[in-house]
């Protein structure tokens, strides 16, 4: 009997410690960042046979983190946002940021370049953020938030339209460029509207 009870409570520390390391591997692979994940895979294909290609490939992970971005927090603006600017230009946003990211997809794919499949954990902060904003608020940080991301964006894409190693990775940013531009002038605009308001 003793000995039953022995290895009863064997087994149990055993299974205990067995769950609690496996519930923390998950966490850890949760908490890995889909954009670094990315960054990573790519790294290991590249690294040692084409420095060139790795450079390159991190043009197409922050663009797809980029779309991802403004999709989700497009559609959390549609959601939130009471004036009807707003939620056109995140009509907007919604709709030529899929269409870049099916074709962003396209672009990597035949080029074996991996992409994060989720938003970056910088992302992840920024939808939760704006969706904590009081009603009154909303708007103007949404639009303040697509001021910066389409600046950001611009710059890097201006930057591998230049400076890209592969001709269709260069071609793929230079045709970014307008619609991204596009994004920035609407979003300027909307904010000073909105500034005009208070």
């Amino acid at each position: 009997m003793k000995k039953r009870s022995i290895l009863g409570k064997m087994l149990l520390g055993m299974a205990v410690f067995t769950l609690s390391f496996g519930m923390t591997s998950c966490k850890d692979n949760k908490e890995k960042d889909a954009t670094e994940m990315a960054e990573d895979q790519n790294e290991e294909k590249f690294d040692d046979t084409n420095e060139a290609k790795e450079e390159d490939s991190d043009y197409l992970v922050f663009a797809a983190d980029t779309h991802m971005k403004e999709i989700e927090l497009g559609k959390l603006a549609q959601q939130k946002s009471t004036n009807a600017d707003v939620r056109q230009y995140a009509e907007m946003l919604i709709t030529d940021h899929t269409k870049a990211l099916e074709d962003l997809k396209k672009t990597a794919e035949a080029k074996n370049i991996s992409l994060p499949t989720a938003l970056s954990e910088d992302g992840k902060d920024a939808y939760n953020k704006l969706s904590e904003e009081k009603a009154e608020d909303f708007d103007k940080k949404y639009v303040d938030m697509m001021v910066d991301g389409h600046e950001k964006a611009i710059e890097k894409m201006e930057k591998a339209s230049e400076k890209a190693n592969d001709e269709d990775i260069r071609m793929w940013a230079a045709d970014m460029l307008p619609t991204l531009k596009t994004h920035q002038d609407e979003a300027e605009r909307l904010e000073d509207k909105l500034d005009a308001m208070k």
